[in-house]
C-alpha cells in the first residue's frame, strides 16, 4: 500500500473518529439535559427500581427514570468516546506510516495528534464526577477540531521540506502538540469555571462542578503544560533554530507568538503563586493565554509570512 492509499485510510479513520465523537457528544448532551431537568435537591430515597417502591409517587418515579436515562446516556457517551479515541489513534498511526515520520509536520497532522493527546487525557479523568460534567463541552471541542482537520486543514501525505527533515521535529513539535492539548483542555475548564462561578453568585442551579474544583483542575493542567511549552517550543526551538539558521532568535512571527503565549501563562502562574489570584480572575488570564495560542496556530501559520510558514506548526 503506497503513501497516497495510507493517507486516504488515515483520513477515513479520522473521519470515523469524528462521527463517533459526534455521537458521544449527543449522548453526553442527553445526559446533561436529563440531569438538568432533575430538581436541585438530592433525590434521597428515590430508588432505581421504579414506581413500585414503597412511598414512591408519580413525580419521584419520573425523577428516577430520568436518573436512569441520564446514566444510560452517559454510559453510551463514554463507550463511544473510547471507540472514537481508538479510531483516532489508528488514523494518526496510519498517517505516520504514510509519511514515514512523526505525524505532526503540518496543521492537519498537528490537529489530529493534538486531539488524540487531549482525548487520552479526557479518558483519564472522564469517569470521575467532574469528567462527566465536562464531557459534553470537551467532546464538542474534539468534534470541531477534527472537522477542521479533515476538511480545511487537510493536506495529502508528502515529503518534508529540508529544514524540517530532522530529529528535532520529533522533540520540538512533539512537545508543542502535547502542551497545546493540555492548554486546550485547561481553556475549556477555565471557561466553565467562569460560568460555574456566575451561577453560584446568582444562586442559579447548575450541572457544573463547583467553581473551586474547576479552578483547581485548570491550574493543574496549566502547571503540567507550562514546563513542556518552556522546554519544547522555546528552549529546544531556539536550539533547532541555531542548528538550521545559525541563530537562536530572529523575531520570526512564530517565535514571537510562542514567547507571548509563554508570558501569558507565566503571568497566570505568577499571579496565583504571589498575588493569590484564583477563581474568575485566574480563569480570565488562562483564556487570554489560550487566545494567544490560537492566534499563533491559525493567524500566524496562515496569514503571516515567516520562516515557519512552510510547516504550519
Amino acid at each position: 500500500m503506497d503513501a497516497a492509499q495510507l493517507g486516504e485510510w488515515s483520513r477515513l479513520l479520522v473521519s470515523g473518529s469524528l462521527l463517533a465523537f459526534l455521537v458521544a457528544w449527543l449522548a453526553f448532551g442527553a445526559d446533561h439535559v436529563a440531569r438538568r431537568r432533575r430538581p436541585v435537591r438530592e433525590l434521597a430515597g428515590v430508588a432505581a427500581d421504579g414506581p413500585d417502591s414503597v412511598g414512591d409517587t408519580p413525580e419521584t418515579a419520573r425523577e428516577a427514570r430520568r436518573g436512569l436515562d441520564a446514566e444510560k446516556a452517559a454510559g453510551i457517551g463514554w463507550s463511544v468516546s473510547i471507540l472514537a479515541t481508538a479510531l483516532l489513534a489508528a488514523g494518526v498511526l496510519t498517517r505516520a506510516l504514510a509519511v514515514e515520520r512523526a505525524p505532526w509536520a503540518n496543521m492537519h497532522e498537528f490537529s489530529i495528534t493534538g486531539t488524540l493527546i487531549a482525548a487520552a487525557v479526557f479518558l483519564g479523568f472522564g469517569r470521575t464526577r467532574i469528567g462527566r460534567e465536562l464531557a459534553m463541552w470537551i467532546v464538542l471541542l474534539f468534534v470541531v477540531t477534527l472537522a477542521l482537520a479533515v476538511t480545511i486543514l487537510y493536506v495529502a501525505p508528502g515529503p518534508l521540506v529540508p529544514a524540517l527533515d530532522s530529529y528535532w521535529l520529533v522533540i520540538h513539535v512533539g512537545m508543542a502538540v502535547t502542551a497545546f492539548a493540555l492548554f486546550t483542555i485547561a481553556a475549556v475548564v477555565s471557561g466553565l469555571q467562569i460560568a460555574a462561578a456566575r451561577a453560584q453568585r446568582l444562586g442559579r442551579p447548575s450541572n457544573l462542578p463547583t467553581a473551586a474544583s474547576l479552578d483547581k483542575l485548570a491550574y493543574r493542567l496549566i502547571a503540567i503544560a507550562f514546563p513542556i511549552w518552556t522546554i519544547g517550543p522555546l528552549i529546544l526551538g531556539a536550539i533547532w533554530a541555531e542548528v538550521s539558521w545559525g541563530r537562536y532568535w530572529g523575531w520570526d512571527p512564530k517565535e514571537v507568538w510562542a514567547l507571548i503565549t509563554w508570558l501569558a501563562y507565566a503571568a497566570y502562574l505568577h499571579a496565583r503563586a504571589t498575588a493569590g489570584w484564583s477563581g474568575v480572575r485566574a480563569s480570565v488570564v488562562s483564556l487570554i493565554g489560550f487566545a494567544t495560542l490560537l492566534f499563533s496556530y491559525f493567524a500566524v501559520n496562515i496569514v503571516f509570512n515567516g520562516l515557519h510558514s512552510y510547516g504550519g506548526v
